[in-house]
């Protein structure tokens, strides 16, 4: 074997994982941690035989990791080391290494918890904090917790890895760390990224540049396949003369061969150009790279539990992403990378990653915590699952029929946890088998787990064009567009024979016309029952979902003819109110009386029509946010009344009722008083108030006086003041007005009014008024001194204060002087103090 830095480190990994059941391995890339440790470990005694599980974040990672492994030790893969993947799997009876995908591990943590014949599992790449990775996690160290008798040891490896976080959840492990061996690596910066500006003319520029200023093949980081796809053709056009030049897209969905191009060594006297996504970013080595490109940007999937729906964000990528790309450069030789941002910008992007599990979808973690039997509570996690996404999470899986009453798991549920598929998918699956549909069942779940096989902007958004494309009857017409499909054509088709095999085989009740079209958009409204949609014009592009949602076409597309549709995909730039349609088909709503029947509510609903300004009352029957029919309701039940009253004044805000100036000083009066027990003692005698606590309990002080309410401007003739006074129990009233007067005695003999919106209370008055008094006036038993307003004889502020002991005695001087100056004919006498107070120029005589 060919030394690699991670041998240096082997036997302190060994000795710390014979004294531990844990351990933290840090590596580099490029230290060998992938291929040297499963084969160091693989005799050690505490394996006693047993297996190796090793987890990667990608199937191509996974599939070279075993190849590699299985090369060391001159095999082929399926011998001592295999691997299983979604779509294919290499292990044989002799099998002690087996390199899988995080999702494989999951599935087989819920058939075996206790991962029997399995001595040690190993995190590779866990830095990358997929969302797989950390349930496996969290399941394996509950499953050894709660089922095993023999250890079961856990290693998480990683390039970059908060390694003492990790330890601590993992029971202080020891954490060993291989320094690496990397090559120096030249940063070349770019200018500054401007807003808006497209990255393909600055990447295809450098790609040349470096072409004729460097030796060696290229690595260059995009964000997605799109960009991938047309800087391809830009340097197809652009190296058309260059026959030493070989181009390699790399990405997850490329067939195996194209695969394999990209990561191995460039033919004798050829360079390689790899466009790639961040899958290159660290689980794979791509040989004879000395020159990376990197754009600084990634696509990442960002999940709204507010509407359900996951987008893919385009965003710079981290300082750790951004030091694992240039460590691409520097893995065989010193190399070059070429940022295409400043130095400035560099100092600005986040430090780390952000965990999936904080910005994903969790209806399938959800799903698998509810087979597990367990509430995200009881596991560890480095960070838990976020409490709103995790609700919307239980909510879909109750939608889809998976959970009982109780939340439990139900017999449905169960069935979906046990398919390889999100759960919207399972739920497809299993409701099309039991309707006869299975193999137009398997054909669209295929083609939903995947990405959209026919792009291109003359593809159309119409489902039923991809199931001809995967059934064989029609060929993908441009030969580029052909390309891009036939990949994705041939993953389908393998997936769908795939979910044929896992459905069980005998359907409970059968459609009469199986071959009727009508039947693919019940299938799709089975996984999406919050994306059944209804235009809401005819002819228009613009539709409404059941989610209460908008979407519309960006471009026209034939399938705006149907005033239903199921929306299979749809996205939303950042900034875009409205969601984009991608992908849809046409929805028969006389299915809502037949197999769609589940997903249809009746309501009696006593609404507002804000035309008229009166109650309606209808019977409605609706799917979400969408209603199919209404039927108007002769007689108006009390109660619902009562109820849909209340409804309007939360939804329009309390201002709906007849509120005067006074009764808002009312409202600030008992807010201070109750301010001021809380701050005393833990509770108080005066009710809560504020518009928030009325708005909460309408339900218990307004409903009662809502029965003559018909019309909206009925409200202005209710006794508000009656009613809110109500609120207070005797002898809170007289205690309001002694202790949160509305006015105030000055030596003037005039009452002035205090305005309590303000804490504390202002007490706006002319200065002469208060000539005599020395104190400031103090309201709620003495607790509180009133704040000061003091008027010119126009009633203008001269002064604002507190301590009206302090402004005579400080600061009365000089205001005098001024007011003098400026009103000669009043009267401003020296001490004011021993002055008579006036309302008047002078005091009488």
């Amino acid at each position: 074997m060919n030394p690699l830095p991670i041998d240096a480190v082997l036997p302190a990994l060994r000795e710390a994982l014979s004294l531990h059941h844990e351990a933290v391995l840090e590596a580099p890339p490029g230290a060998g941690k992938t291929t040297r440790v499963p084969l160091a470990l693989l005799d050690e005694p505490w394996l006693a035989g047993q297996r190796i599980l090793m987890l990667e974040p990608r199937r191509l990672a996974a599939r070279a990791a075993a190849e590699r492994l299985a090369a060391e030790l001159g095999e082929a893969v399926g011998e001592t080391v295999g691997y299983r993947i979604r779509l294919d799997s290499r292990v044989g009876p002799r099998t002690r290494i087996e390199v899988v995908t995080e999702g494989i591990l999951t599935r087989r943590l819920q058939d075996d918890p206790a991962l029997e014949g399995v001595g040690l599992v190993i995190f590779d790449e866990f830095h990358e904090r997929s969302l797989d990775a950390d349930l496996a996690l969290a399941l394996t160290l509950n499953g050894r917790a709660l089922l095993r008798d023999t250890p079961l040891k856990v290693l998480p490896m990683s390039a970059t890895l908060e390694g003492e976080r990790l330890a601590a959840l993992l029971d202080d492990a020891p954490v060993v760390r291989s320094e690496g061996r990397m090559f120096p690596v030249e940063i070349r910066w770019g200018r500054p990224y401007q807003p808006g500006e497209r990255i393909e003319p600055r990447v295809l520029a450098t790609v040349l540049q470096a072409l004729d200023e460097e030796s060696g093949s290229l690595l260059v980081f995009l964000p997605g396949q799109a960009e991938i796809r047309r800087l391809h053709e830009q340097l197809s056009e652009a190296l058309a003369g260059r026959a030493d030049v070989l181009l390699c897209p790399l990405h997850g969905e490329l067939e195996l061969a194209a695969q394999r191009a990209a990561i191995e060594p460039a033919p004798a006297g050829m360079r390689k150009v790899v466009l790639a996504t961040n899958i290159a970013e660290t689980s794979l080595t791509i040989d004879g790279v000395r020159v990376v490109i990197d754009a600084g940007l990634a696509r990442v999937p960002r999940f709204d539990p507010g509407s359900g729906m996951t987008r893919l964000d385009t965003q710079r990528i981290s300082r750790a992403s951004a030091t694992q790309r240039a460590g691409r450069a520097g893995r065989l030789e010193p190399g070059v990378c070429y940022r295409l941002w400043s130095q400035a910008q560099h100092e600005q992007l986040a430090a780390h990653d952000s965990p999936e599990i904080l910005a994903a979808d969790l209806a399938g973690l959800a799903l698998q915590l509810a087979r597990w039997g367990v509430t995200p509570a009881e596991l560890a996690w480095l960070d838990a699952p976020p409490a709103a996404a995790y609700a919307q999470a239980r909510d879909l899986l109750a939608r889809l029929g998976a959970l009982n009453a109780n939340g439990s798991l139900s017999a449905h549920g169960q069935a979906m946890a046990g398919l390889p598929a999100h759960p919207r998918i399972a739920h497809l699956l299993l409701r099309g088998q039991t309707l006869g549909l299975g193999a137009l069942a398997c054909d669209v779940a295929a083609l939903l787990g995947e990405r959209d096989i026919l792009r291109g902007p003359d593809a159309g958004a119409d489902l039923h064009s991809r199931l001809v494309l995967l059934s064989g009857a029609e060929r993908a017409g441009r030969g580029a567009q052909r390309s891009a499909a036939q990949g994705g054509v041939q993953r389908a088709r393998q997936l769908a024979r795939q979910y044929r095999g896992l459905l069980p085989k005998a359907a409970q009740e059968r459609v009469g016309d199986p071959d009727d079209p009508r039947w693919l958009g019940a299938l799709l409204a089975f996984a999406y029952p919050d994306r059944v949609a209804r235009q809401r014009r005819p002819g228009g592009g613009e539709y409404r979902l059941a989610n209460g949602r908008a979407a519309l076409f960006a471009e026209p597309d034939a399938l705006i003819k149907h005033e239903w549709l199921v929306i299979a995909d749809l996205g939303s730039r950042q900034g875009q109110r409205e969601e984009r349609i991608y992908l849809a088909v046409e929805l028969d709503p006389v299915l809502f009386d037949g197999v769609l029947a589940e997903q249809v509510t009746v309501r009696d609903e006593l609404e507002w029509d804000e035309r008229e300004g009166a109650l309606r009352a209808e019977r409605q029957r609706r799917v979400g946010e969408l209603v199919l029919e209404r039927q108007a309701l002769p007689g108006l039940d009390e109660a619902a009344r009562g109820r849909a009253l209340v409804a309007l004044v939360r939804r329009k805000g309390l201002e709906l009722l007849p509120w005067t100036p006074e009764l808002r000083q009312w409202q600030a009066r008992v807010a201070l008083l109750r301010r001021l027990d809380l701050a005393e003692k833990d509770a108080s005698d005066w009710p809560d108030v504020s518009d928030a606590a009325l708005l909460a309990g309408l339900e218990d002080w307004l409903a009662p006086y809502l029965g003559r309410v018909s019309r909206l401007s009925h409200f202005a003739a209710l006794d508000l003041p009656g009613i809110l006074a109500a609120l207070l129990p005797w002898p809170l009233p007289p205690r309001l007005d002694e202790l949160a007067p509305v006015a105030v005695a000055v030596p003037s003999g005039s009452r002035i009014r205090l305005d309590y919106a303000e804490e504390p209370p202002v007490l706006a008055v002319r200065l002469q008024e208060l000539f005599g008094l020395a104190e400031t006036p103090r309201i709620a038993g003495g607790r509180l001194g009133v704040k000061l307003h003091l008027l010119s004889p126009a009633r203008r502020p001269v002064q604002v204060t507190q301590d009206l002991a302090s402004f005579w005695a400080n600061t009365y001087a000089e205001v005098k002087k001024d007011l003098k100056g400026r009103y000669p004919k009043h009267y401003w006498p020296d001490d004011p103090l021993v002055a008579e107070p006036t309302a008047r120029a002078k005091p009488r005589k």
